[in-house]
């Protein structure tokens, strides 16, 4: 039996991301990438989101899984080298939750 992978939540995986941005950039992509600036950040995350569309649209469950990963992951380097946090956007969710469903009741 394989053995389960471990689970980590959006916060388990920012402090990672700030773990690495601390760490050299001879040992950490995340810094190396993140020493590129903020176009090359965004870049990267454009790149992993197309990849995760492809992998979508061709029905590869597992490459979709692990191509959502990594758009997870660059975005919250994005964040970091724009100086935020996701913590900071968590409040976010409930105001546009409000919004899509009014925007569902006026066009229903």
């Amino acid at each position: 039996m394989k053995p389960m992978a471990q689970s980590l939540t959006l916060n388990d995986l920012e402090k990672r991301v700030q773990s690495r941005a601390q760490a050299s950039a001879e040992v950490s992509y995340t810094r190396k990438l993140l020493d590129r600036g903020v176009a090359q950040c965004a870049k990267k995350l454009g790149e992993e989101a197309v990849e995760a569309v492809i992998a979508a649209v061709g029905e590869d469950r597992q490459r979709l899984i692990g191509e959502a990963a990594d758009v997870l992951y660059h975005l919250l380097v994005v964040l970091h080298a724009r100086g935020r946090a996701w913590r900071a956007h968590r409040a976010i969710g409930p105001r546009r939750k409000g919004r899509a469903q009014e925007r569902l009741t006026k066009s229903g």
